[in-house]
């Protein structure tokens, strides 16, 4: 469903489910090969420090103990000086405006529905407002059907009584399991508020205490949309059985169908509690397994008045078996990943190529059954998820590379689909969008 929170940063987003035109990953931390297997034996009594192969003892001092400040800041994966001493306290996150103003009565969040009272109406007229202000490519009228539909329900952000500055409009199938999340908007006035979150917590603590047996959402998320829903919850892949839902909701071209489970145990507007008692738990343990303040002593080589041009047997390093070091893993060195700022260019460009309203017939593989001889013409395919993939795991090692996929896929597209048809088009628009993007970079460094 749209959701209508616009950003500065590019065009208003409605969250209704699919209305709009046509328009995960984690990233891996470098870690040792996954192909060698532990060590055991005498390898492991090595590295555990049991059996000293070269007649090195390893000896290691040991200073304070870092503060909590340190801790936190090393938990939260900021590098940390230990022998520095940070009196610094652990970072705290603020609070958005939203949820300090719902404790103040500043607004209510309620239920409204058609059930002919003025009250009712009052509220409904405002969201109806509000979603076709947020949402301006829906019809009007289509709007104003929903909203007033006797089959549809809300829940609304009121302000000063009876001005609506969030909502969500939704149908319920109690006896199919689920709800169909039709509109979802805030005033984009209130944006940085935390409206939008706090109205989805409030949303599914509400659904759950009505509907108790209602544990799915389903909602058509328009290209702007799907990156929001991914972040309250909702996902792509559809567990819910077709044959539940199918004829139920109405399919929008150009949306994509995402899905959210609830989980029966967590109190939703509590969130930030429960996620704030999972980081603490995390803090004791790092602090009683904390290694830290152990400082290894230095190699002789490097110390003043040694010989020039002695190597150093890995062996030999203090610390390093210590720290899970195997010698099997000289033979599979990791391929150092590209310097900061190009990594972050990447992954924005990624993000913002992704969301680009002329991107949605590159963001997947071409499925060969729908197209059966596209990978006959096409030898070398490429799409975002696989770039998507590659960023992940650092397989580019410069900002060329990365525009060299992304121009594959426009040349592909050209390759296969003649001049007029819709795909090239989107794919002239998209090299045309990259092109600024890159220039605008290139601005930046000089």
């Amino acid at each position: 469903m749209t959701v209508g929170t616009s950003s500065k940063s590019r065009p208003p987003v409605g969250k209704r489910s699919g209305k709009k035109a046509p328009g995960k990953k984690s990233k891996k931390a470098h870690t040792a090969p996954t192909s060698l297997a532990p060590p055991v034996g005498e390898k492991q009594a090595q590295m555990n420090g049991k059996i000293n192969t070269n007649g090195y003892e390893t000896k290691v001092k040991v200073e304070d103990k870092m503060d909590e400040g340190q801790l936190t800041r090393l938990a939260a994966g900021v590098t940390v000086d230990s022998g520095a001493r940070s009196s610094a306290g652990p970072p705290t996150r603020t609070e958005k405006a939203g949820p300090a103003e719902l404790r103040k009565g500043v607004i209510q969040v309620i239920a409204v529905e058609n059930d002919g009272q003025p009250r009712s109406f009052v509220v409904l007229t405002g969201l109806k407002a509000l979603f076709q202000k947020q949402l301006p490519k829906m019809p009007r009228e289509y709007i104003a059907r929903l909203v007033y539909d006797c089959n549809s329900k809300a829940l609304a952000i009121v302000k000063r009584g009876y001005k609506a500055v969030g909502g969500i409009c939704y149908r319920p199938f109690p006896h199919r399991g689920f709800a169909e999340i039709v509109f979802f908007a805030t005033n984009s006035v209130y944006q940085d508020k935390g409206y939008g979150g706090m109205l989805m917590d409030y949303f599914k603590a509400h659904i759950k205490k009505i509907y108790p047996d209602m544990m799915y959402f389903l909602t058509y998320a328009d290209n702007y949309a799907v990156g929001y829903f991914e972040k309250q919850g909702f996902s792509k892949d559809i567990t819910l059985d077709r044959s539940v839902w199918a004829g139920y909701i109405k399919d929008y071209e150009g949306g994509t169908i995402m899905q959210c489970t609830m989980v029966r145990k967590v109190d939703y507007p509590e969130k930030a509690k429960i996620v704030a008692a999972q980081q603490e738990a995390i803090m004791t343990k790092i602090r009683e397994m904390s290694k830290s303040h152990i400082v290894h002593p230095g190699l002789p080589q490097f110390q003043e008045g040694a010989p020039e041009g002695v190597t150093v047997d890995p062996k030999n390093v203090p610390g390093l078996r210590e720290s899970g070091w195997t010698p099997e893993m000289t033979a599979n060195p990791i391929r150092p990943g590209p310097r900061g700022a190009d990594f972050r260019f990447m992954d924005r460009a990624l993000r913002d190529l992704k969301v680009y309203s002329q991107s949605w017939p590159f963001l997947t593989p071409v499925n060969g059954e729908d197209v059966p001889d596209y990978y006959d013409v096409v030898k070398n395919p490429m799409d975002f998820s696989t770039m998507e993939d590659k960023l992940g795991a650092k397989r580019y090692d410069s900002v060329e590379a990365f525009a060299a996929d992304v121009q594959l896929i426009i040349d592909n597209c050209r390759l296969y689909n003649p001049e007029t048809t819709i795909y090239t088009k989107c794919a002239n628009k998209l090299e045309k969008y990259f092109k600024e993007m890159l220039e605008d970079r290139f601005k930046r460094d000089d």
